[in-house]
C-alpha cells in the first residue's frame, strides 16, 4: 500500500466527454488514507478462498427472490434451467451495426467464475499477477474484511486516481490516451469491433504493467473497473450542496434511471474495453455503476486502510 494524503479537491467534469452524472462539479475534501499499490491479484484472491472457504456470488445459483427485486414488478421467472452459477463475459459482435449497444457484447456464461473469468474453458494458469476478475461486490467486501481493509469512497478513490496533478483529464495528466508512450491498457480501435491492441493487450494485463501515477499508484486508468463502496445514484453530486463536502460516503440510496430497481454501486478506472467512442472510462472523473451482485470480465477491486 501507499500513502495517499489529505487534500481538497473539485471533483467531477473536467472536459467535453463528461455524463450528466459528472456534474456539478464540487469541492471535495479527503482524510489521507493507505491504497493497495495494484489491483487486488488473483494470487491474492485465491490466497483469501483458500484461507476462508469464500464461494462467490458467480459459483452459487441465482437466488430468484432475490434477483426479481431488481426487476419490474411482474416480471416472469425464468426457466429453472436458465438459474445456474455463472457470469458475463465479452464478446466480439458479429455484426458491425452502429446501433449495436452493450446487451450485443455481452454474454451470460454458465460455469464462469474468478477461477474461469472467460468462460468455463478458461483458467488462471499463468495469470498469478492479473486482477481478479468476476466478483460482486460483496465478494470485494469480503475481501476487504479478511484483509482489514475496506473499499475506497468514491471521491477517494477519485482524489488519489488524480495522483496529485490539479484539475487533469487523466492520472498521468492531460495527454490523451492515444498519444505519446503507452499510459493505460484500454481499447485501441473501432469499439467493440475492431481492437489492434497497440498496447498489447486484448482483454486484462497484469497488474502494474503501466506506469504508476504521482503517489505510486498502477493502473488507476483502464485493465479493469474498480468497485468502490458508495451507492449509485445518477443526481448524487446535485445533493452534495454548495459547501465543501468532507469525506463523502455517497448517497443513501441508490438510483439508476435506465434500471430503477436495481441497487447499484459505483465503480471506477475504465478498464481494457475503454475507448473514447464509447465510454472514456479512464478519465478520472468518470463515473459507472453495476447491480451489487453482478461479475464482469472487466470489473475488480483495490482496498485502502485509514
Amino acid at each position: 500500500m501507499v500513502w495517499v494524503p489529505s487534500g481538497v479537491f473539485v471533483m467531477g467534469a473536467n472536459n467535453n466527454q463528461a455524463d450528466k452524472d459528472e456534474y456539478p462539479k464540487h469541492t471535495v475534501s479527503v482524510d489521507g488514507f493507505w491504497m493497495d499499490i495494484t489491483e487486488v491479484t488473483n494470487e491474492m484472491f485465491e490466497k483469501f478462498v483458500k484461507k476462508t472457504g469464500y464461494i462467490t456470488t458467480a459459483e452459487q445459483k441465482p437466488d430468484w427472490e432475490e434477483l426479481k427485486k431488481q426487476l419490474p414488478p411482474g416480471t416472469p421467472k425464468p426457466d429453472d434451467d436458465l438459474l445456474v452459477a455463472g457470469s458475463l463475459i465479452f464478446v466480439t459482435p458479429k455484426q458491425t451495426d452502429e446501433s449495436l449497444g452493450y446487451i450485443d457484447w455481452w454474454a451470460w456464461q454458465p460455469g464462469t467464475s474468478w477461477k474461469h473469468p472467460h468462460g468455463p474453458t478458461s483458467n488462471l494458469k499463468g495469470k498469478e499477477k492479473f486482477p481478479v476478475v468476476q466478483v460482486s461486490w460483496y465478494d470485494a467486501q469480503a475481501y476487504c474484511k479478511w484483509a482489514g481493509k475496506r473499499l475506497p469512497t468514491e471521491a477517494e478513490w477519485e482524489w488519489a486516481a488524480r495522483g496529485n496533478i490539479k484539475e487533469a483529464i487523466y492520472p498521468w495528466g492531460n495527454e490523451p490516451v492515444n498519444e505519446g508512450k503507452q499510459k493505460a491498457n484500454s481499447w485501441q480501435g473501432k469499439f467493440p469491433f475492431i481492437n489492434t491492441k497497440n498496447d498489447g493487450y486484448a482483454f486484462a494485463a497484469p497488474v502494474g504493467s503501466f506506469p504508476a501515477n504521482g503517489y505510486g499508484l498502477y493502473d488507476m486508468a483502464g485493465n479493469v473497473w474498480e468497485w468502490c463502496s458508495d451507492k449509485y445514484h445518477y443526481t448524487y453530486y446535485s445533493m452534495i450542496g454548495k459547501s465543501i463536502a468532507k469525506n463523502p460516503s455517497g448517497p443513501t440510496k441508490a438510483l439508476d434511471p435506465d434500471e430503477p430497481y436495481a441497487a447499484k454501486r459505483v465503480i471506477r478506472g475504465g478498464s481494457f474495453l475503454c475507448n473514447d467512442s464509447y465510454c472514456s472510462g479512464y478519465r478520472v472523473s468518470r463515473r459507472m455503476k453495476s447491480s451489487e451482485d453482478s461479475g464482469l470480465e472487466h470489473l475488480g477491486f483495490r482496498c485502502v486502510k485509514n
